[in-house]
């Protein structure tokens, strides 16, 4: 089903929301909403998604975490450390099994074990031992660069420095936290010294592993349960998730000891339940379950989508609640003009934590929960700082229904809403100074082009005082430094490590610098998306600008990318048709040395080529033939077209087998599709 565009303005809403949590709790280690309520948007966004296949690759459901924080060095996991799909209740548990059974082409009758684990509220971390010694651990960063606190995790007692009868190089994944009673006590001198006191006992653990002083993490309580694996050299050592936590506890690694083996849904049920009555008498925090298909060499075909692993899920425990009183409602704007409202809260402990915000995501929200200034309303939490308002408890005396502002509260302009869409947008576009302040900020973002030194604060400040006005004046600062030195709060030194951090990214790749631009519908994976298959700055211009005739073989092409379909090919054709944009690209191409970016695996038989799935494949499911073929750097369309390669067709292929005859396209079968796996 093809997305209007006020569905594809909703789902920009919800994705750049969900994108400003991810890097609150990842990066900052201060989160700005609950876990409920996170799960609430993600599962939102999920759903639109899910309805509009095209707009799933422009979501951050489609990564993982958040990028390094300045002050670290980046370490890229050899094995990507990905995030978990979360199930709510026993009928989403029954789906994932039934998920796993369609991909793995099982009958009902074969038996899926199940590994279940509680899910520690913690920091996840990689270990890295090579020879047995433990040469290097990182954070997981967004996934796939993570943060090196090699120093920080040595102090950690529980940490094995040495294996006996390990592979020569064995990455083991663990959760780093903080006990409920090391925490306490941990507040509890931070308190006696006038310093900092933590908000819950995870965000104090993230807080201590990512000191830049080991002697900080040294002082902090920190334990770590083992949960997994990443590079190992001998796949030999354990058939099963469990037997492998068996090999890790004789390592020398502590393992949770509740983990269980499930097999069907009352096993299943009885471990949620068992486990839940547990929770408040555990010495440490956990949000929930993780269940993981225990046979690995079903993990291995199974594979992961863009963010998490087919083989796992995590099922979450029910939020917190508590009553407090709903003190007003303020209106945020954001770079794409979304008016949000967000709800001032008198400070109530939800769990443990005091909480004091809350969004309110946009009009209907309020109108539906008829929410009202004054209100006692009941909020709930799961582990995080600021809830999810439920419910309105108790009317105030005299209250009005909230009227939304019709009208921009930073630049004036009216605030308009378009027929069928929730969201209410600013018109005041680049003369609105949020959209103009938003826009720069996401341009630096650490997931596009990551200036250190150059925040939030600096960046608005700069462009009050006409420093800056469009991205491409961030490389020309360099001409302003004895300004930036004369400027409250710098110096010499401090302006030229600015220059000197800007100078740094004028060299960029291609997938980062496309999501920089700020494309409606295009996030960090679309943006890898669409750099793979064009592979350099100006191939993807020509594209597009090719594309703008919908009728001819580029826009095709285009729109046959898998997960690229008419409405994300009409935000980006939008963009490059905008004399302004195309005048911010040329400036920007002329200041930055835009990388292409390579395709994974480069030296595989078929990477590189454009492939197409037909037909009903018999010896592994298309989800599968897909995810081999996208592993070894193919490129996957959902159509046929004159650039496409190879079409693998099965029994039943159709329209997409005749066309690949009509334009003299190789078209092989299963077994040709399979023995060319063999030789790559």
């Amino acid at each position: 089903m093809k997305a209007s565009a006020s569905v594809r303005r909703k789902h920009e809403q919800l994705a750049a929301e969900v994108a400003a949590h991810n890097h609150a709790y990842h990066t900052e280690d201060a989160p700005t909403i609950s876990d409920a309520e996170f799960d609430a948007l993600f599962r939102e966004l999920q759903a639109l998604e899910n309805k509009y296949p095209d707009l799933a690759t422009a979501s951050p459901t489609q990564t993982v975490g958040a990028p390094v924080a300045a002050g670290f060095a980046k370490v890229t996991h050899a094995v990507p450390m990905l995030s978990l799909g979360n199930a709510f209740d026993a009928a989403e548990m029954i789906e994932f099994e039934e998920r796993v059974r369609r991909f793995l082409g099982l009958s009902a009758e074969d038996n899926i074990d199940l590994f279940a684990e509680p899910k520690i509220d913690g920091l996840s971390a990689s270990l890295r031992y090579e020879g047995g010694s433990f040469v290097r651990g990182a954070t997981r960063g967004d996934g796939t660069v993570g943060e090196d606190v090699t120093a920080n995790l040595r102090t950690i007692a529980a940490l094995p420095r040495k294996l006996e009868n390990a592979p020569d190089v064995l990455e083991v994944r663990v959760e780093v936290f903080m006990s409920k009673s090391d925490f306490r006590a941990l507040n509890e001198r931070q308190a006696a010294q006038d310093e900092k006191q933590f908000a819950n006992p995870r965000n104090a653990a993230a807080g201590s592993l990512r000191q830049l002083d080991s002697r900080i993490t040294e002082t902090r309580p920190l334990h770590m349960f083992a949960y997994g694996w990443g590079e190992v050299s001998d796949n030999s050592v354990a058939d099963t998730q469990s037997g492998f936590l068996d090999r890790l506890s004789k390592w020398g690694f502590t393992v949770n000891k509740l983990a269980r083996k499930c097999v069907g849904p009352a096993a299943i049920e009885a471990f949620y339940d068992d486990l839940a009555a547990q929770r408040a008498d555990l010495d440490y925090d956990i949000d929930g379950i993780v269940y993981k298909v225990d046979r690995l060499d079903w993990q291995r075909r199974l594979g992961a989508v863009s963010r998490a692993p087919r083989w796992a899920i995590a099922r979450k425990f029910p939020p917190e609640q508590a009553i407090t009183r709903l003190r007003g409602i303020e209106i945020q704007v954001g770079r794409t003009g979304a008016l949000t409202p967000v709800a001032r809260l008198e400070p109530v402990t939800v769990g443990g934590v005091v909480v004091s915000n809350a969004t309110l995501h946009n009009e209907d929200e309020i109108a539906r929960k008829d929410i009202r200034v004054g209100d006692t309303v009941v909020v709930q939490r799961a582990g995080d700082v600021i809830p999810q308002i439920v419910e309105v408890k108790k009317r105030a005396a005299k209250s009005k229904r909230y009227k939304f502002p019709t009208a921009c509260p930073i630049c004036g302009s009216e605030a308009t809403r378009e027929e069928g869409e929730a969201v209410r947008r600013c018109t005041g576009g680049l003369i609105c100074p949020a959209q103009v302040l938003e826009r720069l900020k996401h341009f630096v973002s650490r997931d596009a082009f990551d200036i250190e030194g150059l925040g939030s604060k600096h960046i608005e400040a700069f462009l009050s005082d006409d420093l800056l006005r469009a991205p491409a004046d961030i490389f020309r600062l360099h001409q302003r430094a004895p300004e930036i030195e004369q400027r409250e709060g710098w110096a010499a030194q401090s302006a030229e490590n600015l220059i000197a951090a800007i100078e740094e990214r004028r060299s960029i790749p291609l997938d980062r610098f496309i999501y920089a631009l700020g494309i409606r519908q295009v996030g960090q994976a679309t943006a890898r998306v669409l750099a793979r298959n064009y592979g350099t700055l100006e191939a993807w211009r020509t594209a597009m600008e090719d594309a703008q005739d919908l009728d001819g073989p580029a826009y095709a092409e285009l729109t046959g990318i898998d997960g690229i379909g008419p409405s994300v090919a009409a935000d980006l054709l939008a963009f490059v048709h905008e004399p302004h944009n195309v005048e911010a690209l040329d400036d920007l191409a002329a200041e930055l040395d835009v990388q292409a970016v390579a395709p994974p695996q480069a030296d595989s038989a078929i990477a590189g080529k454009t492939m197409v799935f037909t037909g009903t494949l018999e010896r592994m499911t298309r989800s599968e033939a897909k995810a081999r073929a996208e592993a070894l750097g193919a490129k996957v369309a959902g159509s046929v077209s004159a650039r496409t390669d190879l079409v693998i067709a099965g029994p039943g292929a159709g329209s997409k087998a005749r066309k690949a005859a009509e334009l003299g396209i190789e078209v092989i079968d299963e077994d040709a599709w399979l023995a060319l796996l063999a030789e790559t």
